[in-house]
């Protein structure tokens, strides 16, 4: 899973979240909201959190499954954490490798016609890094 901190640069840098079945994600409330709530992992799912479309966006309803009270909250008020099958999707045709070399994986991507390479312990966030440097070029 990538950090929570890569997912808010990703968001930060214009990746748009549609909340399937499946998708993590991590609350990103209002400074007067306790901290150990954003530390909770959570996942979209009929039983327990859908994605609901209203009049003013997607809102993420949690269904009276979860130890605090919270009705939903906005896309806005949430991190997306992308699985690493999303993020190599995400990279559509300029994913050219993944390859594991001594203590970490690369992932290489073609953009305008250069060869990038981005390397880390976690193959999630090597595809996270890549996913940024490409979203970041396309703004």
């Amino acid at each position: 899973m990538i950090t929570r901190e890569l997912a808010v640069s990703l968001r930060d840098a214009g990746l748009v979240w549609h909340p399937a079945e499946g998708d993590r994600f991590q609350l990103d409330l209002p400074g007067d909201v306790e901290l150990e709530a954003e530390a909770d992992v959570f996942t979209v799912s009929e039983m327990t959190i859908e994605a609901r479309q209203t009049p003013s966006g997607t809102d993420l309803a949690f269904n009276g499954t979860t130890e605090w009270a919270l009705d939903a909250v906005t896309l806005a008020d949430a991190v997306w954490l992308p699985r690493e099958d999303q993020l190599r999707d995400l990279l559509r045709d300029t994913f050219r490798a993944l390859t594991r070399i001594p203590d970490a994986f690369v992932v290489e991507v073609e953009i305008a016609g250069a060869t990038l390479r981005f390397e880390h312990p976690d193959p999630s966030e090597a595809y996270g890094r890549a996913l940024l440097d490409l979203v970041s070029r396309s703004r």
